[in-house]
């Protein structure tokens, strides 16, 4: 059929305006508050919170949560308590949950009357991110009226399990919050709970015994199983027995096995034996790795670890081997390995292996000198620091450790530099008694500057106050030096997709340009650089994350830029996109992906983007793939 050219140029002009989305940075007064938040202008953004517009109170506020400037608390907590329209409200609500301090606390201890579910959720998650001890009865006497509210509850007793403050009434709470009549989010903020909170105590745990084996949802169960650790065994091995051989989502078999090599028994050791061979790696790598030197006592250990192709299991069960027996000739056949081997990864899982044994030091520490791989370098960094642990560690040995220490840090490779200095202040080791002379740590840290080398100065700075006896010094900070390129922003659409071909497989993303325009600027102008064309997964933890974007491919690089955390209403789920860092305002090239939901890193790490298609790609990464290409679409 033939359309008049007309018709047809308004089909066209409406397929593409459908397709870019234009976003709200359309808007210029939108673009003038998020350059105050990229800017940390904090006085800039308060007079926003008074504006008439609410769309500009709103995001004032949203932007004051990523600066999280106490100055602000009063401004927004009056806010919170006066302004007439809820979603305002709401955000002046994350932006105090967001801000430490008693200003935000006393904000939002009055706010628990707001009348609106949505800005009570809101208030109960940011007072378990901020109450005080004294405070804490004002949570626990909350009786929630709908869902939403008791969602908003859950997760504030998450937070307070978090940060050490939960006490019986709590865990007596939560357990209920367990419970099949309550929502998904509430029993998921429970499930974490006991799965993150450290030292509970638990009379009764039918309820997340019950979690971990039948809740109708994977997330749950996965977090469950992870608390079940917390529970006499008598009472949690066999179900997670049960979970290890049976269920049939990996991430929660993960767990539970993580949760079984708490109990060091014939019993559990025989199911991590099994885990092992699970037909998906990843559970694999999470029981060698969950498996203690104590438990081998079968004679086919060495046959089970000598027949693994996955090298992060043979790796980490020749480990094992080595750490009750040096056996020579296992020395010989792990170098042998690792010098057959064309694959750094390998190599580097290999080295580590190897710091079982004070025998392997000399071969370490040749690496660690003489290897051109970044990748090799850092882990025999990391190696060479695992061997100073060893209870066999003459002082002979001690001291040839630390003059390898001074040459590798004099070296000047950044990474090295890091992982070393973070074990000289290992009070345990106690090298102030062995390294008189250490003058080397100032040398090193001559050729190291910010942003680029933040990872490394931060341990250094710390070095040389330990030898010098002086005070720990306050972390670097880098300073305002990438601002957002806006003119890119603008041209993002709000359904921005990006296509990630790796070894395994395509993933597809959306990038979120709304919640974190920064960071999807660097990603957008990265990936049109063809950036991480080439880079490696330099990072898997089975059942949390997969990391890439590393230049150096050790997770250690970086460039020489930083861009600024940026936090919004978004939370961490399954395929959720953040950016790496190494704390507030130090994000760069690193990007991770996320296995399931990880709570504990709401707002504390950017969350850009999300995977729309290929979680099974993801899930199938392991660490040394490769990403092909990433284009935009």
């Amino acid at each position: 059929m033939n359309f008049p050219k007309s018709i047809l140029l308004v089909v066209l002009v409406a397929l593409a305006s459908c397709h870019s989305s234009p976003n709200k940075f359309s808007d210029p007064v939108i673009i003038k508050i998020g350059d105050f938040q990229d800017r940390r202008q904090t006085d800039s953004l308060i007079k926003y919170l008074l504006n008439k517009n609410p769309v500009y109170r709103i995001e004032a506020a949203l932007a004051l949560a990523s600066v999280q400037d106490s100055t602000a608390s009063l401004q927004l907590g009056t806010m919170l308590l006066e302004d007439p329209v809820a979603d305002a409200r709401r955000m002046a609500a994350f932006a105090l949950g967001q801000t430490n301090g008693t200003a935000s606390v006393n904000a939002l201890i009055p706010a628990l009357e707001d009348g609106d579910k949505s800005v009570l959720r809101e208030v109960l998650e940011g007072l378990g991110k901020t109450i005080h001890p004294v405070d804490l009865q004002n949570l626990k006497n909350i009786k929630t009226k709908d869902s939403i509210s008791t969602e908003g509850l859950a997760w504030a007793f998450y937070y307070v399990g978090l940060r050490g403050l939960a006490d019986n009434a709590i865990v007596k709470k939560q357990l209920e919050f367990l419970t099949p009549t309550y929502s998904l989010q509430t029993r998921l903020g429970a499930a974490h709970f006991f799965s993150r909170t450290s030292k509970l105590e638990i009379s009764e745990g039918e309820n997340l015994i019950n979690a971990a084996t039948s809740d109708k949802s994977d997330y749950v169960r996965m977090a469950a199983a992870s608390g079940l650790r917390k529970l006499d065994s008598a009472k949690s091995i066999s179900p997670l027995i049960s979970i290890a051989k049976n269920n049939k989502d990996y991430r929660v078999r993960i767990n539970a096995v993580r949760s079984l090599a708490s109990w060091p028994t014939k019993k559990t050791y025989n199911v991590l034996l099994q885990a092992l061979a699970d037909s998906v790696d990843q559970v694999g790598i999470a029981a060698a790795e969950a498996i203690k030197p104590l438990l081998i006592f079968k004679e086919d250990f060495y046959r089970i670890a000598k027949s693994k192709k996955n090298t992060r299991i043979q790796s980490n069960l020749y480990k094992i081997l080595l750490t009750i027996s040096g056996n020579d000739s296992l020395i010989q056949e792990i170098k042998d390995l690792y010098t057959s081997s064309a694959n750094d990864y390998q190599k580097a899982s290999l080295l580590l292996s190897l710091s079982s044994s004070i025998k392997s030091i000399e071969f370490i520490d040749e690496q660690l000198i003489h290897s051109s791989s970044f990748v090799i370098k850092s882990s025999a960094a990391q190696a060479l620091v695992n061997v100073s642990h060893n209870s066999a560690l003459t002082d002979v040995l001690k001291t040839k450790i630390a003059n390898n220490y001074k040459q590798a840090i004099l070296a000047g490779d950044p990474g090295v530099i890091g992982i070393i200095a973070a074990a000289l202040i290992d009070p345990a080791l106690d090298y102030r008694k062995i390294i008189a002379d250490f003058s080397f740590l100032s040398e090193a840290k001559k050729k190291l500057s910010l942003p680029k080398d933040i990872e490394a100065l931060q341990p250094l700075e710390e070095a040389i106050a330990y030898f010098e006896g002086s005070p720990k010094p306050p972390s670097p900070q880098n300073q305002f030096n990438h601002p957002i390129d806006w003119a890119l922003v603008k041209t993002i659409s709000k359904n921005q997709k990006v296509k990630i071909e790796t070894t395994k497989g395509t993933v597809i993303l959306k990038l979120l340009v709304e919640e974190a325009p920064g960071s999807v600027a660097n990603f957008v102008s990265l990936v049109k650089k063809k950036y991480f064309d080439g880079k490696y997964f330099h990072r898997v933890v089975p059942n949390f994350v997969i990391q890439t974007g590393c230049n150096r491919g050790d997770g250690l690089g970086s460039e020489n830029y930083s861009i600024r955390s940026e936090f919004s209403l978004t939370r961490y789920k399954e395929g959720s996109v953040g950016m790496a860092s190494a704390g507030k305002d130090t994000e760069g090239t690193q990007w991770f992906i996320t296995h399931s939901p990880t709570p504990h890193l709401n707002g504390r790490y950017t969350i850009f983007a999300e995977v729309i298609g290929g979680m099974r790609v993801v899930n199938a990464i392991q660490v040394g793939d490769k990403i092909n290409s990433a284009t935009l679409f």
